[in-house]
């Protein structure tokens, strides 16, 4: 379903261009939730960048469902990705109904029977008709990403593009929005990239997962390996012990 080849990408230009991912290939089957994981600043929000459309200078190869995709792409290969961001309060605008916001994709793309699609993705992710007519202040944290959620599917993508989905929710709500997501994914035949810094949210939906440091990939696991603590590369295993919360012991280990 994805396909990503030597992709690079750099910001600024001459002596100031800093590269921030370097040469990152990997492909997805249909169907799988594939993670991007590493501390800030490695470059997974780039490449989901680079796949959206949102960044337009990159370098290498990418392919959607078979079809190659450039800078400047047509409404039909926008549509077939979509992505949810971080901040579910930043990502809608305060001053649109949530009817308003889920209209406007499919003004876009010129799609009809507007308001039944709307009530229907509302139902999708476990809200209410009457949520139509609120505004974002009116919902909680959870609701509102699940209205992001929403606006992504109203499209009927193929693809979601997931960057960091639930790290601005309470712990409590995080478990809801992740078994959304999975009952969506087996329930519309969607694939996932879902870029987290949390182990425990990757080792929850995804199959494999990709761990990057410094604009590269260190190593690709599967599920099962970071389940059972059988990663190769020891900056993974860094991040798994991390993972593993506050223990005396290693903490005493780190500042000596």
């Amino acid at each position: 379903m994805i396909s990503v080849k030597n992709l690079a990408v750099s910001f600024g230009s001459g002596n100031s261009a800093n590269q921030v991912v370097k040469d990152v290939s990997f492909d997805v089957a249909p169907g799988e939730t594939f993670g991007l994981v590493g501390e800030s600043g490695c470059g997974k929000s780039t490449v989901l960048g680079a796949l959206a459309g949102r960044i337009k200078t990159w370098d290498g190869s990418l392919s959607i469902d078979g079809e190659a995709i450039a800078a400047r792409r047509s409404k039909s290969q926008l549509a077939k990705q979509q992505m949810v961001f971080q901040d579910p309060f930043g990502s809608l605008h305060p001053r649109h109904t949530i009817g308003r916001t889920l209209l406007e994709p499919l003004e876009i793309h010129a799609i009809d029977q507007r308001r039944e699609r709307v009530e229907h993705a509302l139902r999708d992710v476990g809200l209410p008709a009457s949520f139509y007519h609120r505004f974002p202040h009116q919902l909680s944290g959870g609701q509102r990403q699940r209205v992001a959620i929403a606006r992504a599917l109203i499209l009927k993508p193929q693809v979601l593009l997931l960057d960091e989905p639930t790290s601005a929710l309470d712990v409590s709500v995080q478990a809801e929005v992740l078994n959304l997501l999975k009952d969506l994914r087996e329930r519309e035949k969607l694939t996932y990239i879902l870029v987290s810094h949390d182990m425990s949210v990757i080792a929850h939906l995804c199959n494999r997962v990709a761990v990057m440091q410094g604009g590269t990939f260190v190593e690709i696991a599967t599920r099962e390996a970071l389940l059972s603590g059988g990663v190769e590369h020891p900056y993974t295993r860094t991040l798994l012990d991390g993972s593993k919360g506050y223990q005396k012991r290693r903490a005493e280990q780190v500042g000596r």
